[in-house]
């Protein structure tokens, strides 16, 4: 998976088309990442005391990976995102300007 934590990804496909955000979280095992404030999901809870009421709580849902593309740093689009090697070191690039990636 060449997405990782702390990229700033844009959001190619679903409800969330267009926009732009870090990436909080990646699971490998699954090609899920969780981005900031993109793909909320609504849970209602219960109330747990008598006399407590129960409340909606909004969170972030994990989202496949092929549903967002890295942004190049110098043109700000959506870009692929490639491997290159500097010395014994694997460093990521982006296709479009060729930026490398931390």
């Amino acid at each position: 998976m060449k997405i990782k934590k702390g990229d700033k990804v844009m959001v190619v496909k679903g409800k969330d088309r267009g926009k732009v955000a870090k990436v909080l979280r990646a699971f490998p095992a699954g090609n899920k990442v969780l981005v900031e404030g993109i793909n909320i999901k609504k849970s209602h809870q219960k109330p747990r005391k008598q006399g407590q009421k129960g409340q909606v709580v909004q969170a972030p849902a994990p989202m496949h990976v092929s549903n967002v593309m890295i942004v190049d740093p110098k043109s700000d689009k959506p870009t692929r995102t490639g491997m290159k090697m500097i010395g014994d070191k694997k460093i990521r690039v982006t296709k479009k300007s060729g930026a490398e990636l931390e």
